[in-house]
């Protein structure tokens, strides 16, 4: 039986028998998991130079808390990668605090999102202090691009934030990583299949 995280501070780690925690990360809903995961985790290893371990989060800001059977078959998708931690950290100020000196790994969108304010009330200074935070727990953030809806490749370039948040930064070029794929079309596509 899976054993679930029962506290924002607790962490379970899957397929792996370790105690530290990871020097990189790469947190999703991984709904499915697939290539673009794999092949961005690792890029991410080599540029960072250590293995990239996998998140899990059973909360999320934008969805339901996840049950015990859907995180047991997310987490099934693992088996014979590497560790995976399954936590209750929803934001990435949380996470920085379980994992500090962590990087974290994560897509154009994600990344978006992390210094959009609307994700913080609609208050930029919330963001500010949320990145603050994970700058202080001495985490950094990789990011791999992606092709936009018009068919253009994005690369991180950090618009809208602070020069003094760059840094915090880490982007990936489209010579570095580029795979076009997102679990939303994959679940799409299954649903046409299954549909017939």
């Amino acid at each position: 039986m899976l054993r679930m995280p029962q506290s924002p501070t607790d962490v379970v780690c899957i397929y792996a028998d370790v105690t530290a925690p990871p020097l990189a990360i790469m947190p999703g809903s991984f709904n499915p998991l697939h290539q673009g995961h794999l092949e961005l985790a690792a890029v991410a290893a080599i540029r960072l130079g250590c293995p990239v371990a996998f998140e899990l989060s059973i909360a999320n800001v934008d969805k339901a808390e996840l049950s015990e059977e859907e995180v047991a078959r997310r987490v099934e998708q693992f088996n014979g990668y590497r560790a995976i931690w399954i936590t209750r950290a929803a934001t990435f100020r949380e996470k920085a605090i379980l994992f500090p000196n962590t990087a974290f790994v994560l897509g154009f969108d994600t990344a978006c999102r992390l210094i959009d304010p609307k994700y913080y009330g609609g208050d930029a200074g919330l963001r500010d202090e949320a990145l603050r935070t994970i700058a202080s727990c001495g985490c950094r953030i990789v990011v791999g691009g992606r092709v936009d809806a018009n068919g253009e490749f994005r690369t991180w370039t950090g618009d809208g934030l602070a020069g003094k948040f760059r840094n915090l930064f880490v982007s990936l070029a489209e010579a570095d990583f580029r795979v076009d794929v997102s679990s939303t079309e994959l679940r799409s596509r299954a649903r046409r299949v299954s549909e017939g």
